[in-house]
């Protein structure tokens, strides 16, 4: 009896289940599905849930739950961190030698001043978010409003100010100024930010009137140079002269103190003198003597007194030495 033919079947290699194949689709979606229920929010951020579009609740860091899309969506908001937007210039590579972008920014930094000259205003904005849901909701386009906002204060306040100012003395002030300004400009269109600071990064002249603005620079400083050597020199010299002027006439006034005192000494004694000589005029006509001749005789030198009886004295003595002519 003859052999039945069998037919062997088998199966192909490298092609997998087909359940297999229908339950990696399932745990795809599932694995979207749970990746769309729970959420993490991070500790520098704020979670803010809209439900249908509108706002719902938010939510503080850590792990949360929501619905799955679109009934609920999820917005995170970073409210711990310092924000900044940059003004003529982008940063291209931060860290130690950080790189600057400054082409095709001159329209955000050419700005003019109350002497109608022109200054290159660059500047930094470090802000925060204080109040997540005007941040998200209250003003649409909100950072092209912020930045807008920032270039209308700045160029009102630098157009307040001589290009000095702007470039030299005032820079401390202009920032202050410009702060104000603009956290009064968020608080009135309720745009959710705090502006912490603003910094200007570089003020200088356009490139093609630098050479001229340095040369006026140093024509001003050649200026106040001289002027303090003047005012040192009018300092030297002034208060001395005042100082011997005064001496001079203090000395003159003295002087004629002095003069009208013994004057009046003078006449004094003069007087007391003619009373006494009224009174005794003998004996005031020897003690005016006595006086006379007691101022006298001490400036004179050695002193021979001889008496008229005397005679055969002289011719015995050497008056060579002690007499002089």
């Amino acid at each position: 009896m003859p052999e039945e033919s069998r037919t062997i079947e088998f199966p192909l290699k490298g092609r997998p289940p087909m359940k297999v194949l229908i339950l990696i689709p399932l745990v795809i979606l599932g694995l979207l599905l749970i990746s769309d229920f729970v959420y993490t929010i991070e500790p520098e951020e704020i979670g803010v849930i809209l439900r249908f579009g509108k706002f719902d609740r938010t939510t503080d860091p850590g792990l949360h739950v929501k619905m799955p899309f679109p009934i609920e969506q999820l917005a995170k908001v970073p409210i711990q961190r310092q924000l900044k937007q940059e003004y003529g210039f982008r940063t291209e590579k931060a860290g130690i030698q950080t790189r600057y972008a400054k082409t095709g920014f001159r329209n955000e930094s050419l700005m003019l001043t109350g002497d109608l000259n022109v200054a290159v205003v660059e500047w930094i904005a470090q802000y925060r978010v204080t109040d997540p849901y005007l941040y998200l909701f209250k003003v649409r386009n909100r950072d092209k409003t912020f930045r807008d906002m920032n270039e209308a204060v700045m160029r009102a306040v630098v157009g307040d100010r001589s290009v000095d100012e702007v470039i030299t003395v005032g820079r401390q002030e202009i920032e202050n100024e410009v702060r104000s300004g603009l956290q009064e400009l968020c608080n009135q269109y309720e745009i959710g930010i705090t502006v912490d600071q603003i910094v200007l990064q570089d003020v200088n002249p356009p490139d093609p009137v630098k050479p001229s603005f340095n040369e006026v620079n140093q024509a001003e400083q050649e200026r106040e140079r001289a002027i303090n050597d003047a005012r040192a020199d009018y300092n030297r010299v002034i208060p001395r002269a005042r100082g011997e002027a005064l001496r001079m006439i203090e000395q003159a006034e003295g002087y004629a103190v002095d003069r009208v005192n013994r004057g009046k000494g003078d006449a004094a004694l003069f007087d007391e003198l003619l009373m006494a000589y009224r009174r005794a005029p003998e004996v005031t006509r020897r003690r005016m003597y006595l006086e006379t001749m007691e101022k006298i005789f001490p400036k004179v030198g050695k002193k021979v007194l001889l008496d008229d009886g005397l005679e055969g004295i002289l011719p015995l003595m050497s008056l060579g030495k002690e007499v002089k002519p």
